[in-house]
């Protein structure tokens, strides 16, 4: 997939109405950025290495293949990124498999969201394996899901969300994404997209067309028709 709008999603007649809300998983709705750090800690510590966590914010929210390299340079493990990249999924898997904990304000939304009518779809960096095993935790049925591993370039490029807008039948800039990590916010506002970013492990600034707020609980549907009223960048 190219990052090309297609040519068959033109605007609305209103323009900026809201079209779709599309959002993240890991750190945004399912409160799992900690499990992915204690899987990375222990299937290095296996390999008789020790994390840094400093090194967290530099892995958080990215594809598994950044996270997973930039891991094994600065330890120096002598492990294949292929290799590593099934150990952290069979790590994290065990992980969700002793429950999922929703984000606080996550459950309300997602009920607002379908009691609207109003089009989701789970975008994320993680591999399918994982989205399918977490989707069976969460209290909503999306119109569709797009993975890491389901394109050729995942977040921060605007991929993954071109994607999910296009299955949807709506165009990106009238889609609303909700994220948690600056690798999510960039795959999104690369896409065109407008974007509530809920910080989980580093910082966000705010900017033109985007919005940081502490806590789902903030966020609401009349929050998100209101952010596509923000000043584009």
């Amino acid at each position: 997939m190219t990052s090309a709008i297609p040519a068959s999603l033109a605007p609305a007649a209103d323009g900026s109405a809201l079209g779709a809300v599309l959002l993240d998983m890991d750190g945004t709705l399912v409160d799992t950025e900690g499990f992915w750090w204690d899987a990375e800690v222990r299937v290095f510590a296996d390999l008789g290495h020790r994390l840094d966590d400093a090194w967290r914010e530099v892995v958080v929210g990215g594809p598994m293949t950044r996270s997973a390299g930039y891991l094994i340079e600065v330890t120096g493990a002598d492990i294949a990124l292929p290799e590593l990249t099934v150990l952290l999924n069979d790590a994290f898997e065990k992980r969700i498999s002793e429950g999922v904990p929703l984000m606080p304000g996550a459950a309300g939304l997602l009920t607002e969201l379908a009691s609207a009518g109003m089009p989701t779809a789970l975008v994320s960096a993680s591999h399918r394996r994982i989205i399918d095993r977490v989707l069976d935790s969460l209290p909503h049925d999306f119109a569709l899901s797009v993975a890491g591993d389901e394109v050729p370039r995942t977040k921060p490029h605007p991929d993954p969300y071109l994607l999910a807008a296009q299955g949807l039948g709506v165009a990106p800039w009238r889609c609303a994404v909700v994220e948690d990590t600056a690798t999510g916010v960039a795959s999104a506002e690369a896409a065109g997209c407008r974007v509530v970013a809920v910080p989980s492990v580093a910082p966000i600034p705010a900017a033109p067309g985007r919005v940081v707020v502490d806590s789902l609980r903030s966020v609401d549907l009349a929050f998100l028709r209101a952010l596509m009223t923000e000043p584009r960048p």
